[in-house]
């Protein structure tokens, strides 16, 4: 397969998914092509894109690649379609934030931070996909924590959670009780019934911890 072909491939798998084509994906189709000359390839189309002042580009978010209009046709396809705005509420928003950037949490923490109810949000959250449960914590009631999902990624056009923005809305006072609960709890995934890596790791940092201050006691 020429470079030429396997370009115009790509663009049509992208073109017909209304989800994030991984290059994992792509590589299973094309078979030939591996996935250097697959990423060469997307960085390519969208130069020719660029060049020709088109009205869509490829994107990197929530593990793949897909094609976007830009956001300022929004009018006009909203139009076409006739729905109206897709939008989270304020309370919504505000929930799914600090699940965003202190995940994963419990309920009760969330509360803690907002000051307010929070069941009926999460449930709207967990409706669309936004968030989802991501394990227990070892300890009484075993509360259920909170994370956000892939969809998270692809409604909000991100790559990662590292693309976030910087957090400015909350003080880091605001965020004490749940740093001070992450710091004491157990995290037990519900899926391997294990010790989640976030919580081994909050265990060996104690450890040396503690190993620093009886060296420097002596």
């Amino acid at each position: 397969m020429d470079k030429a072909q396997a370009k115009k491939i790509i663009e049509s798998l992208l073109f017909v998914s209304d989800k994030p084509v991984s290059i994992d994906t792509m590589r299973d189709v094309l078979k030939t092509v591996d996935s250097a000359d697959i990423r060469s390839l997307l960085e390519e189309l969208n130069k020719e894109y660029a060049a020709t002042d088109r009205s869509f580009n490829i994107r990197e978010i929530a593990g793949g690649f897909q094609m976007q209009t830009d956001p300022v046709y929004s009018k006009w396809i909203s139009a076409m379609y006739k729905r109206p705005p897709d939008r989270l509420t304020g309370p919504a928003l505000e929930t799914l934030a600090i699940i965003a950037y202190r995940q994963p949490l419990t309920r009760s923490e969330m509360e803690a931070i907002r000051g307010v109810n929070v069941d009926g949000v999460l449930h709207t959250l967990e409706e669309r996909d936004l968030i989802r449960t991501r394990g227990r914590v070892d300890g009484p009631g075993r509360p259920i924590l909170y994370g956000t999902t892939q969809e998270f990624l692809q409604h909000f056009g991100l790559k990662s959670l590292e693309e976030l923005p910087k957090l400015k809305e909350f003080q880091e006072s605001d965020l004490d009780f749940v740093k001070e609960a992450e710091k004491n709890r157990e995290v037990i995934d519900t899926e391997t019934g294990k010790m989640s890596p976030q919580a081994a790791d909050v265990v060996k940092e104690e450890k040396s911890n503690e190993i620093k201050e009886t060296s420097g006691s002596n």
